[in-house]
């Protein structure tokens, strides 16, 4: 807890936005990635992140969520699709 008030206490108001944008980037990982992967339930994904970002299961069964999407098994063809013309 020190460590904590330290860091809230100094005037290094550079290493205290990086550190809130790190965690916020973090927090919402799984909608960035369903961005990508799963876009047709991203809203869903992005909402659950909210509650989901103080449990680590919960964020970790969200970030499976957002990586089951459609995308995963489009590359995956695609994948072994050239593994087999080699």
């Amino acid at each position: 807890m020190e460590f904590i008030d330290k860091i809230l206490m100094s005037e290094n108001y550079g290493l205290i936005a990086f550190v809130i944008i790190a965690v916020i980037i973090f927090w919402f990982l799984p909608a960035l990635i369903a961005l990508v992967f799963n876009r047709k339930q991203f809203k869903y994904i992005l909402l659950a992140c909210i509650p989901a970002g103080l449990s680590f299961i919960l964020w970790g069964g969200v970030l499976v969520w957002a990586l089951g999407g459609k995308a995963v098994s489009k590359y995956a063809d695609k994948a072994c699709s050239e593994a087999k013309t080699q």
